[in-house]
């Protein structure tokens, strides 16, 4: 997996510097080429010049050090490093980088490459227990993650400062398990595809403060573009109101209600070499929406409202499909789930289905794991064991991918 590749490794400031020098030296025995980037407090635990003996590349630490070469590669080095790298591995990243990460702020080399980036960037988050507990630092790792960077978890043992807790940077070989393990989910079999999916509930509103809605948290239809977009694949991602962070390399599209929903769908539709429904969309929306506030009656105990059915997207798809473009819907069921899941697909002109239940521990809304059988266009089903929705999304993509 790693031989011939081409790995980005950057260094920040921290103790645990001098453990990524093994790192390179093991990344370059398995047949990787290996290039460094480091920030300025990195070179004051680790020398440059002991990077560059291992690596067998001249270290990049300094966004001006080119500039005095030739006139044509003036500030395209964070461009270049960005093009390189097949994978761009932080490690140690420190609570300072993280922040910077999170919030787009790039003053060093390191920063500027990993905002420029478009390949699977990896990070090990290494600090003081006390710092890496703190509130702040785990809602910034979180922010990434949802993002589709991936975090390699920190181990727990004793610091240099005396303390004992989480925070260590992992042991080589775990480290290079873990890169080996996302290279595997981002081939780029799905370059040059297009690849529309959606995401999330839908808000029908009652009145200007009330709506009817679902529990769709948005996870499933996001974990499908992060891992879309990692295997190279141009993603649209039309998502009703989902409180999730934007994945990386991903072109997203907010709509509300489940009529926004189908003309966002219906403009990119027609581009797509492969559409996936992942998102809740309601199937009833009032009739009659209030302009103004729905007062509460004294002497009214109870209010009914009139609904309509709002418009069926995955069906109107199915109707329209162009000729060689894959169709994916979802289906959650708690009763007769494989057969009523048969009967979608067929009635909807699908191509594979997804079928989850809200009975199964696991699944459902709002959870990081997903438990689903996948049926394809001549019925045949096959159920997944229990695993995160991104691995299940990669399940899905392998799927498709060899439909298209």
């Amino acid at each position: 997996m790693l031989r011939g590749k081409h790995i980005l490794v950057g260094v920040t400031g921290g103790i645990a510097a001098y453990k990524v020098c093994y790192l390179v030296r093991e990344l370059r025995k398995a047949g990787a080429d290996v290039k460094v980037v480091m920030t300025e407090a990195a070179t004051r635990f680790v020398s440059p010049l002991t990077f560059s003996a291992l690596s067998g590349h001249d270290v990049a630490s300094d966004l001006w050090t080119h500039q005095q070469s030739t006139s044509s590669d003036i500030g395209t080095q964070h461009i270049d490093l960005a093009y390189w790298a097949d994978l761009f591995v932080i490690a140690p990243a420190s609570a300072n980088t993280i922040a910077k990460l999170t919030y787009g702020l790039s003053d060093n080399l390191l920063t500027i490459v990993a905002l420029a980036s478009r390949c699977p960037l990896v990070l090990a988050p290494t600090m003081d227990a006390d710092m890496y507990i703190n509130p702040v630092t785990q809602a910034n790792v979180a922010k990434l993650r949802e993002r589709g960077c991936f975090i390699v978890p920190a181990e727990e043992g004793e610091h240099a400062s005396g303390l004992r807790g989480p925070g260590r940077l992992p042991e080589t070989e775990a480290i290079i398990r873990f890169i080996v393990g996302v290279l595997d989910k981002s081939t780029q079999d799905l370059r040059g595809k297009k690849l529309l999916i959606t995401a999330g509930p839908t808000y029908e509103r009652i009145d200007p403060v009330r709506f009817v809605g679902n529990r769709s948290s948005g996870k499933m239809g996001f974990a499908l573009a992060t891992a879309a977009a990692l295997r190279g694949a141009a993603v649209t991602l039309i998502t009703g109101p989902a409180h999730l962070e934007t994945p990386r390399n991903v072109t997203r599209v907010d709509v509300e209600s489940a009529a926004q929903m189908h003309k966002a769908v219906g403009i990119h539709a027609k581009e797509a070499d492969a559409i996936i429904m992942a998102a809740a969309v309601a199937d009833y929306r009032p009739r009659a929406p209030a302009r103004s506030k729905i007062k509460k009656g004294r002497d009214t105990e109870s209010l009914m409202l009139a609904l309509q059915k709002t418009p069926d997207i995955l069906q109107s798809l199915g109707q329209k499909k162009a000729r060689g473009q894959i169709l994916v819907g979802f289906a959650l069921e708690t009763e007769h789930a494989l057969r009523n899941a048969r009967e979608k697909l067929r009635r909807k002109n699908l191509d594979l289905i997804v079928l989850n239940s809200l009975a199964d521990k696991g699944a459902g809304f709002a959870a990081d794991t997903n438990l689903v059988t996948i049926i394809d266009r001549k019925g045949n089903a096959e159920k997944l064991p229990l695993m995160s929705k991104f691995d299940v999304a990669n399940e899905v993509l392998n799927r498709l991918g060899k439909l298209l």
